[in-house]
């Protein structure tokens, strides 16, 4: 499984993954789930993955050679990460590629659900506002808003609690960070699936340029200092609540 959330800021835009791809006592591996195309002055665009590996690599592929094809003056016409004109068109053209993908790997079979895959499409192009796109597996995808300002794929259940409670749009990256880190803290320690390291990235609206990146490893002070700081501010938390009487 996985763990990937991605929130709308007034300052622009935030996103998390974990890397975990595999879990098990014996069998456990890591594969980077964050995937940006830039081109400055005009376009940053990220896309995050959950689901079946060989879905999410080759829709991630797919998008890959249609911007190599444009770039190559192949298909001119044909909408790519870098021709399409707004977000939209783009959230799109990936769910059609992922619909189509999980089709051709898995035709026919009961167990199509094996091969499923679902993504956060972010960014923002010039003359537009920074957007968020959560794409379902079956291809259709909506759009975040002020009501639904953030979105997680993967193993959500143990980190939104978090999120849901202390999230505010005039947060800074700062702080966006280290709601982000608890989120994530809360799952990996829920959770076999999810697992260090983590993958940052930061985008400030109208820069059209990647902010910030970062991989916060296992050993990574920061985090575990916020780690032991949660649990005992947790622990401290319960103990000052009323006591229940029979």
């Amino acid at each position: 499984m996985t763990y990937c959330v991605a929130m709308k800021l007034d300052l622009g835009l935030i996103y998390m993954s974990d890397t975990r791809t595999n879990a098990g006592l014996d069998n456990i591996s890591t594969f980077c789930k964050m995937k940006t195309w830039e081109k400055q002055g005009d376009r940053v665009i990220t896309l995050l993955s959950a689901g079946n590996l060989a879905t999410t690599q080759a829709v991630v592929g797919i998008l890959e050679e249609l911007n190599h094809t444009y770039s190559q003056s192949l298909h001119e016409n044909r909408t790519t990460l870098f021709t399409a004109e707004t977000l939209f068109q783009i959230a799109t053209l990936i769910g059609q590629i992922v619909k189509d993908t999980i089709r051709n790997i898995a035709p026919g079979q009961q167990n199509a659900d094996a091969f499923s895959a679902s993504f956060i499409l972010g960014g923002q192009i010039k003359g537009d506002v920074p957007r968020l796109f959560f794409i379902y597996p079956e291809g259709n995808f909506i759009e975040a808003t002020k009501d639904t300002p953030f979105f997680q794929i993967g193993e959500h259940k143990y980190g939104k609690p978090i999120i849901v409670r202390a999230y505010n749009p005039a947060m800074s990256f700062e702080e966006a960070t280290k709601l982000l880190l608890v989120s994530f803290d809360s799952t990996l320690r829920s959770n076999l699936s999810v697992g260090l390291p983590f993958d940052l990235l930061i985008y400030k609206e109208d820069t059209y340029v990647k902010g910030i990146q970062k991989r916060i490893e296992k050993n990574d002070p920061y985090y575990t200092n916020i780690s032991d700081l949660w649990s005992d501010a947790l622990k401290k938390a319960f103990l000052q609540l009323p006591p229940f009487y029979f």
